[in-house]
């Protein structure tokens, strides 16, 4: 297994002097160089091909005790450094100081065909910013952040990616509900992959400390290596690479809205500078469609973190990572335009995602009320998001009175749809059908649209949990199947119908189903 490695972060960024693996608070340093735990008896799961392939791994490398010894943290390999990153953030909406990889640590960087990703263990062992933890994750998470990150990147999202699944051999104590009730649960090691993890935090860290000197340093590191477009370092550069971050943020988002996806926990230490879904926790996927739904108990109580909030706490967030740079610039006015604009062109952007969603090319000025008239009918009883959208294709021009019955398999409860309810979904019908009937495509042709952006198939809390309960008995097979089934979520893939269904009624409140902790 040759890797090109190509280490830019831990050489031209300010390290911690200080070797020790103690916790503390770490001064004048973007990271602290540390060495992943030994696993006692580490064993891979399972490994992405597509990914490996990108970093210029042969899969056949998968069953090589390199491979495993290099991605459970038992080497380290040649001529490289692992580090873990310093930084800070939000968390909740409050000021959380120093956090920095916890659980986290970075092996190196690669260089192919161009490309630059990052590797890092997650679950590898403790680090100086572990806190009060012990820097290892568990097999239940493990499986969710690499079934996720894969999964997200075939719908489209931008997303961290993940190259391996191991088995640590090691019992990890965890209060999964937070009930003083701990228990002894698998070990697990995630390899995820990006071009870097890079997050909001490690500006705001140095911004906290007035530490101008290293927020430049950093800063410049960052626009050289991931927005190179931007040119030389200036005040006018560092505004372009606020605005840049901000239509990424803002592109992930959408996204997110898009396809029913609820990050969970969207606090400034967990949001990519680059734009990237990263930090897999207690994410889910909209099952009935709700706007005030949040999957993370902690936010059970205030929803912060809700579907319909994300696109605000994206830009709260981003006006955090202002304040962090504007030491560098110095002035207002250019930060908040660009938040201004954020707000203009999520309306724009939410507007041609709910058309494409619809298979609508042309714009009307009916759209929005169009729209807002879907989202009440879609609430009058418990609607399935994924399946209502996916078969709102088969809708037939000329036939509004069978658009309950060509969607009716995402109604958890049909019987709840009075006459009153129904009518309220008739007349939505005969104005969608209006609608289309401006459109110059066909029916097919609408479908066909509509497929692309409507995925069949998403990863659904129940079916994450049962890829685990089998994963703990010894049994991956369903981690494969659905890591197969999810390459392709937007085909129709008949020999996979089972998984287009709605959450079944005994997982809707299961743990690990339902609602999910922060605990891994």
């Amino acid at each position: 297994m040759q890797l090109q490695i190509n280490d830019t972060f831990n050489k031209e960024l300010p390290s911690d002097p200080n070797k020790t693996n103690t916790r503390r608070q770490v001064k004048n340093a973007t990271h602290s160089y540390v060495s992943p735990k030994q696993p006692t008896k580490p064993k891979l799961i399972h490994a992405s091909p597509e990914m490996a392939k990108e970093l210029g791994i042969d899969p056949e490398s998968f069953s090589s005790k390199e491979f495993l010894d290099v991605f459970s943290g038992s080497k380290i390999y040649p001529k490289t450094n692992p580090y873990a990153m310093a930084y800070a953030g939000h968390q909740f909406g409050n000021w959380a100081g120093q956090l920095g990889d916890g659980r986290a640590i970075n092996l190196f960087e690669v260089k192919h065909n161009g490309n630059l990703w990052a590797l890092q263990l997650k679950g590898a062992g403790e680090t100086p910013y572990s806190r009060q933890g012990d820097g290892l994750a568990v097999l239940r998470s493990s499986v969710r952040e690499y079934l996720c990150s894969e999964a997200m990147y075939h719908l489209g999202v931008p997303t961290t990616r993940a190259l391996s699944l191991m088995l640590s051999g090691d019992d990890v104590l965890r209060d999964m509900l937070y009930d003083g009730n701990p228990e002894y649960e698998k070990g697990a090691i995630v390899c995820r992959t990006a071009p870097t993890f890079i997050r909001f935090g490690n500006f705001e860290l140095f911004a906290a400390r007035q530490d101008t000197k290293n927020l430049k340093r950093l800063t410049d590191y960052t626009i050289q290596h991931f927005y190179p477009e931007l040119g030389a370092p200036s005040k006018e550069t560092y505004i372009e690479f606020f605005k840049a971050v901000s239509e990424r943020t803002l592109e992930m988002i959408i996204h997110w809205q898009r396809v029913g996806f609820v990050h969970g926990v969207m606090n400034t230490d967990n949001m990519s500078i680059l734009g990237l879904t990263i930090d897999y926790g207690p994410y889910g996927w909209l099952e009935g469609f709700d706007f005030g739904w949040t999957p993370n108990t902690t936010d059970a109580q205030n929803k912060r973190y809700r579907y319909g909030n994300q696109p605000n706490v994206g830009l709260w967030n981003l006006l955090q990572l202002a304040n962090a740079l504007f030491p560098l610039v110095e002035e207002p006015e250019p930060f908040e335009l660009i938040l201004n604009n954020y707000k203009t062109n999520f309306e724009t952007k939410t507007l041609q995602m709910m058309r494409s969603k619809l298979g609508l090319e042309i714009e009307a000025e009916t759209d929005s009320t169009l729209m807002a008239d879907l989202e009440d009918c879609l609430l009058l009883t418990e609607t399935d998001m994924t399946i209502f959208f996916r078969l709102l294709a088969n809708f037939e021009k000329g036939k509004p009175e069978r658009g309950i019955k060509a969607v009716e398999k995402a109604f958890y409860k049909k019987e709840e749809l009075t006459e009153d309810k129904s009518n309220q979904w008739l007349a939505w019908f005969s104005n969608y059908e209006r609608r289309i009937n401006i459109e110059a495509s066909t029916d097919s042709e609408r479908k066909l649209s509509m497929n692309t952006v409507n995925p069949k198939y998403v990863l659904r809390n129940y079916m994450a949990q049962l890829a685990i309960d089998k994963a703990d008995d010894g049994d991956y097979s369903l981690i494969d199947e659905l890591f197969n089934l999810l390459k392709n979520p937007y085909s129709e893939q008949p020999e996979h119908e089972n998984w287009f269904a709605k959450r079944p009624e005994w997982a809707r409140h299961k743990v690990g189903c339902s609602m999910l902790s922060c605990s891994s």
